[in-house]
């Protein structure tokens, strides 16, 4: 890229005034990655175009040919009092396959590579970072690049083609699209979590039985979600099942637990249990629990939960469900 170039692609993109900070991504087909980052909280503005271009104002047609070596990207200005950069790297590590070399969905070919273009080294330490942490729990070599921005070119004819054009292709899920202001409050949490804690609530893993935190936890106290913090289960409803992990006769609030059909192992379908808020992996609801609590048995995984004391309960802001341990 001449110098020439370089300085023209800088005209084009469009300058931030001191309260929003500019981020670009590259994820696949843009269309749908701009509809996901628009529904982020604290995002104020979106632009798809060309990033790393050969070309100088590269057309779609000359980018799909592959002449340009660009790569579809979504600009991304956002407020940084109100989102990190830390939070939007994490919810695109999530939302897209951050392994597929040059490929994302259905979409195959070098415009469709992934990337995290940085424009100063503390954007490129926050990218390395993020990745850093992929690897650890997914020990994967990621397809994703980090390196600096050389230009931006706007796709004039795709922007908001998504809003314009709500049955469009896209290769990111509705559902994580509509998700994503709630996720946005918790994925630094989750991504801080320990790689058990990370397996457990986010892939579904299952802890070793008998030997997790809180198999024989008899004292008095509530079991809460490791990630928010909600109330979940009360000591008062723990019983000794014999399985090996914490088991409830009945959750503090229904509402607070969502059920999924899980047919992962052959022959033996099972009812997955999971937060309704943060949608993290809990165990398994089984109807082998004491008749006299009424037959069920939430049969939950240590790494998903935080057990508070009785004695703390007051002092870390649950004071309002010391009844539903005290039994009042």
């Amino acid at each position: 890229m001449s110098e020439n170039n370089a300085t023209a692609s800088a005209e084009n993109t469009p300058k931030d005034d001191a309260r929003t900070e500019t981020a670009y991504f590259a994820g696949g087909c843009f269309w749908g990655l701009e509809r996901y980052f628009q529904n982020v909280d604290g995002v104020t503005d979106t632009t798809v175009g060309y990033a790393q271009s050969k070309t100088e104002s590269p057309t779609y047609e000359q980018v799909c040919s592959g002449e340009t070596d660009a790569a579809e990207t979504v600009q991304v200005t956002f407020d940084p009092d109100r989102v990190t950069l830390r939070t939007l790297s994490l919810l695109f590590l999530e939302v897209i396959d951050p392994f597929s070399v040059d490929q994302q969905g259905e979409d195959r070919g070098r415009q469709y590579r992934t990337g995290m273009w940085y424009t100063d080294e503390s954007q490129q330490a926050v990218y390395v970072a993020a990745l850093e942490q992929l690897v650890d729990r997914q020990p994967q070599r990621p397809a994703v690049l980090v390196e600096p921005l050389r230009n931006f070119y706007p796709a004039d004819r795709h922007q908001d083609y998504l809003i314009n054009n709500p049955g469009g292709y896209c290769h990111v899920p509705i559902a994580a699209i509509a998700n994503v202001r709630n996720r946005q409050k918790y994925v630094e949490k989750i991504w801080d979590l320990t790689l058990e804690q990370f397996a457990v609530t986010q892939l579904a893993a299952t802890e070793r039985p008998f030997v997790n935190e809180y198999d024989h936890e008899f004292e008095p106290g509530i079991y809460v979600d490791i990630v928010s913090g909600k109330p979940l289960f009360s000591s008062r409803d723990k019983f000794d099942s014999g399985c090996g992990w914490p088991a409830f006769s009945k959750p503090i609030d229904a509402d607070s637990l969502t059920e999924h059909e899980d047919h992962r192992i052959p022959g033996r379908d099972r009812i997955e249990v999971r937060t309704a808020d943060t949608q993290i992996h809990l165990g398994h609801v089984f109807t082998d629990g004491p008749a006299d609590r009424g037959g069920l048995r939430y049969c939950m995984n240590s790494a998903a939960l935080r057990f508070v004391p009785r004695s703390r309960m007051a002092e870390e802001g649950y004071a309002d469900w010391i009844p539903t341990v005290d039994g009042e």
